[in-house]
């Protein structure tokens, strides 16, 4: 197999039915090389029927061992790596004022320090190269943070954030970043947030509540999600053209949130209140 012109390209979080499964597929389509990780590989068993195109391998982004053994593995194996995109992420729901602090830690733990550990891993190689792309994976939902899922919007606030920084501090050692702000799409992720919903403690306060919280879950796939396939398609288009955007967005709802984000705070309070029953 000729790999010498193909662009290699981490993703992380590809299990199925998630957007990283969707944006590892669409790579592919595009004739990259394609490193699909999670932390487990039993859960990305769709990729493995193509290992001329894609590359499983498991990684735990809370582990830097995990980290520094994937990207020391892809160096190793292509030489190289062209673009990393920070996939993996939790959902996490629930009122603040009663959520365990333990449950907040895992979910900055994965989104936020998970990213940072495979940026801080790959950022030597590509500077020696003097060229790569790094693409983080945000929320729309930081334009316009509303009940029930603070902690999983405080995490991609921080994503976002971090991300502005590093556009700057990364440019130049020769590398372009990247920030993904998806809308509504549809993927596993309510699933999840169930699960996680479901090792949550007994609300005190917000009993009442319950009904509305675990709608929230699902909240960004109703029919206005866009399919997966399409969100990826056009996300990686954008990531490997020659000078890529800095931030883009795609997906359900992505444009009243960006509206949202300009209204004044009383009118922006009632809209959210009124959408997430708080």
């Amino acid at each position: 197999m000729d790999t010498f012109h193909k662009q290699v390209v981490i993703i992380t979080g590809c299990s199925s039915g998630g957007i990283g499964n969707a944006l590892a597929r669409a790579f592919a389509a595009r004739d990259c090389l394609v490193v699909a990780t999670a932390r487990t590989l039993s859960s990305m068993a769709d990729l493995s029927n193509d290992p001329d195109v894609f590359l499983l391998q498991q990684l735990d982004v809370l582990s830097d061992q995990s980290v520094r053994e994937v990207v020391g593995n892809v160096i190793d194996k292509f030489g190289r790596i062209d673009v990393v995109v920070n996939n993996a992420g939790v959902q996490c729901i629930g009122p603040l004022a009663e959520m365990p602090l333990s449950s907040i830690e895992q979910t900055f733990n994965t989104n936020v320090y998970g990213s940072m550990r495979l940026i801080q891993a790959v950022v030597p190689h590509m500077a020696s190269r003097k060229k790569g792309k790094i693409v983080n994976v945000g929320s729309v939902t930081v334009m316009a943070p509303g009940p029930w899922s603070g902690v999983y919007t405080a995490s991609k606030a921080a994503i976002h954030a971090l991300t502005d920084t590093l556009r700057l501090e990364l440019k130049p050692l020769g590398i372009d970043v990247i920030n993904v702000a998806p809308g509504a799409v549809r993927s596993n992720i309510g699933n999840s947030a169930i699960a996680n919903y479901n090792r949550m403690p007994d609300w005190k306060l917000y009993k009442k509540y319950e009904a509305a919280i675990k709608e929230r879950a699902y909240f960004s796939q109703s029919q206005k999600s866009m399919p997966s396939e399409e969100f990826a398609n056009k996300t990686v288009a954008a990531i490997l053209k020659e000078d890529p955007p800095s931030w883009f967005s795609l997906g359900g709802y992505s444009t009243i949130t960006a509206i949202m984000y300009y209204l004044p705070i009383f009118l922006k309070d009632f809209i959210l209140r009124k959408a997430m029953k708080c």
